[in-house]
């Protein structure tokens, strides 16, 4: 066991768990932070994502001891009261069926748009490319991105 000295969602906490546990594991057994989904445990489906430094990273392939002395959000630090453009747009798009993969569609997007606020269709589902929907809500994701896009501008 090593200790590490964890920031997320702008707190601070101190872990004591094995250097190769996956940093989701961390943020779901250990701080409570449910948000955080896994999916496939191999890094493919996006499920996982969170923020590392402000870049989307899946978290269930991500040791501990690689993340220590960096910033990570988790969907829990997006809003706390739910009001970030990306999540309205959710909403307001109906983007969710059965919602499982949502957080980590929600972390690539809000990633994404820091990045590039005034994308076109095909930098969305670009961007989006690496995030899989079992429910196929893959238009309303880019109408929810798209329209994201214009409340931020």
């Amino acid at each position: 066991m090593a200790k590490y000295k964890l920031q997320v969602n702008n707190k601070s906490y101190d872990i004591e768990v094995s250097e190769d546990t996956p940093i989701l594991w961390v943020l779901r057994d250990h701080l409570n932070l449910l948000g955080t989904k896994y999916g496939c445990g191999i890094g493919q489906c996006g499920a996982c994502t969170i923020h590392l430094n402000g870049e989307p990273v899946r978290s269930c392939s991500l040791p501990i001891s690689s993340v220590a002395d960096k910033s990570i959000t988790t969907i829990e630090g997006i809003s706390e009261a739910g009001d970030h453009p990306v999540q309205l747009a959710w909403k307001e798009i109906d983007v969710p069926q059965c919602g499982y993969c949502q957080a980590g569609q929600i972390m690539t997007a809000t990633a994404f748009l820091e990045k590039n606020p005034t994308p076109n269709s095909d930098e969305i589902r670009d961007a989006m490319h690496g995030n899989i929907c079992r429910c196929a809500s893959y238009n309303r994701i880019e109408k929810a991105v798209a329209k994201a896009a214009t409340a931020n501008s």
